[in-house]
């Protein structure tokens, strides 16, 4: 990472390696084989500019649900790429884009975040994608350190 949370190389870290695989994952028909890493990942990348565009208040759709919803396995993944222990993901959402996902390994809660807005999920830029998908990590691996024999319980 350089300066102010920008990630040098977005594509080499675990959590959007993970990302990756979970989106390739779902390809059953072998229809992405021909898309770059970068292409899979353009819908995570909205700008400010199509985010003011939005309404302020919006259900989200299907797709968007999908995308946060891998979002976080991703996370999963990377920190039990990490670990060695499986982090599962648990999302509730309302059909108006308010929710909370929390990861757990066995008993512990190791990340927990209140969502809203859903219908504007993105990022900036592929950088800022890798920077909260390894913030999210980070301290999910924190919460794992600081009670290891609960984590593995």
């Amino acid at each position: 990472m350089s300066q102010a949370g920008v990630i040098d190389d977005p594509m080499a870290t675990s959590f959007m390696k993970a990302l990756v695989g979970r989106i390739r994952a779902e390809d059953m028909y072998g229809a992405w084989e021909r898309k770059t890493n970068e292409m899979l990942l353009d819908d995570y990348i909205v700008s400010k500019e199509e985010r003011r565009a939005m309404p302020m208040i919006s259900d989200p759709d299907p797709d968007t649900l999908a995308r946060v919803e891998t979002f976080f396995q991703a996370v999963g993944l990377a920190i039990e790429q990490e670990t060695g222990l499986i982090a599962s993901p648990m999302m509730k959402m309302s059909h108006e884009g308010f929710g909370r996902v929390i990861l757990t390994t066995g008993r512990l809660v190791v990340f927990m975040k209140t969502l809203r807005d859903v219908h504007r999920f993105g990022f900036d830029s592929l950088s800022a994608l890798a920077a909260e998908g390894a913030k999210a990590v980070n301290a999910a691996v924190a919460e794992i350190n600081r009670f290891p024999e609960v984590a593995r319980a």
